[in-house]
């Protein structure tokens, strides 16, 4: 599985929403350049897989999950766009309370490419599509320009984050 972290993110009340994912940002993955192409998650979220919304790349801090509603997921022209219910759990306290003080690092999503799913040209890789796995709220470490992250919340104190999408492998 690969991980790539970008993100905006919004805090409204016990909900984060923003983007894991943005098109048309080139990172520097070890030794060659990657892009996301639109339409690269499409077939993934058509497929109705359940898909995990993370702390970390962390399984055992699950925030959210496609199969129960808790996690919204959907592909614009601007790229992965997503929507998820924290929960009251320590690993929910945490994120909110990071949110809350600007401290988070970003959103992150985990990753297989399809068959035929990436085109290399060089040491340029494009991701045309792939099996999206889990997103994840990421507390430090963004690498990936492009993207950003904001936290927003019911109280007036909360301000605007920027991040950036991150690689992982």
């Amino acid at each position: 599985m690969e991980r790539r972290i970008a993100a905006e993110l919004r805090a409204v009340g016990r909900r984060l929403e923003g983007y894991a994912a943005t098109f048309g940002t080139e990172a520097r993955i070890g030794d060659f350049t990657e892009v996301i192409r639109p339409g690269a998650f499409r077939a993934s979220l058509a497929g109705g897989g359940d898909i995990l919304a993370l702390v970390d790349h962390d399984a055992t801090k699950v925030l959210a999950r496609t199969r129960s509603g808790t996690l919204r997921l959907s592909e614009d022209a601007r790229g992965l766009s997503f929507s998820l219910d924290v929960p009251d759990t320590q690993a929910g306290r945490d994120v909110l309370a990071l949110a809350d003080r600007g401290d988070l690092g970003g959103m992150s999503f985990g990753f297989r490419a399809l068959p035929d799913g990436q085109h290399w040209t060089g040491k340029r890789r494009e991701l045309r599509s792939v099996q999206l796995l889990e997103v994840s709220v990421v507390t430090a470490f963004p690498a990936y320009d492009g993207t950003s992250v904001q936290a927003r919340a019911a109280k007036p104190h909360l301000s605007a984050l920027l991040l950036f999408l991150e690689t992982c492998r």
